[in-house]
Order: C-alpha cells, then structure tokens, then sequence
C-alpha cells in the first residue's frame, strides 16, 4: 500500500490537504512551497503513483485533484485495523488476568534473522 509511503512525508501532506478544498495547477502548487519546482513534481508523482491524486491536461497547464478512490484502500485497511484493535481489546477484557508467578520473567530474544513483517492487503 503506496499510500501509508505517499502521506509519511509532510509536504505531500498538505499538497493533498490544498487538493481536498480545491483544485491547482502543477504552478500553483510551486507557489504555495518554498521548493524548487521539480522537487514539487517528484511529490506529486508520488501522490499520482499512489492514486491518492489525479492529474487532467487543460491546453499547457496540469490540473490537480484529490482521487477519493485512492483513499478507499487506506480507508480499508484503517477500518480492518480498527476492529481488530477493538476484537483483541474485548478478548483482553474477557480473559482473567494471570496471577503473577514467584519466578522472575525470562527475557526472550529473538534470533538474529528473525523479523515482523506487517502485510497491508487491499480487501
């Protein structure tokens, strides 16, 4: 999911927060940063790769707006993640607590190839 990525980044944050109230140009965009113009470019290609905006050609000028359904995939995954969350909670609430044991807790180490690796997965 390229769109966790594309929004990570603070400018192209609020490149996306413009776009929700209204449309710019590419010139447009420039103006409102403090950065060069192809720096611009790169972070709305990447807004554009990750279908969170969406470019039209008027004559010269590229117009930009918000893609709603690239926020559909991040809305998904949001959602999923938070009923799991509230899931895991409510079996946490109905589980009884351990007792705590006389014996001090081993620490656990893991090997040195071992890695968590968190799938996001488009519904």
């Amino acid at each position: 999911m390229l769109s966790l990525s594309a929004l990570a980044d603070p400018t192209r944050r609020r490149i996306v927060e413009l776009l929700a109230v209204e449309e710019y140009t590419a010139g447009e965009i420039v103006e409102e940063f403090d950065m060069s113009a192809p720096a611009i470019s790169q972070h709305l290609k990447i807004l554009r790769e990750a279908k969170l905006i969406k470019v039209r050609a008027e004559g010269q000028r590229r117009v930009f707006s918000v893609n709603p359904a690239g926020f559909d995939e991040l809305d998904a995954w949001l959602h999923r993640t938070k009923n799991h969350w509230a899931t895991q909670r409510e079996t946490l609430k109905k589980e009884p607590r351990a007792k705590p044991s006389a014996q001090p807790a081993r620490e656990i180490t893991p090997a040195k190839d071992d890695r968590a690796i968190i799938m996001m997965q488009t519904p």
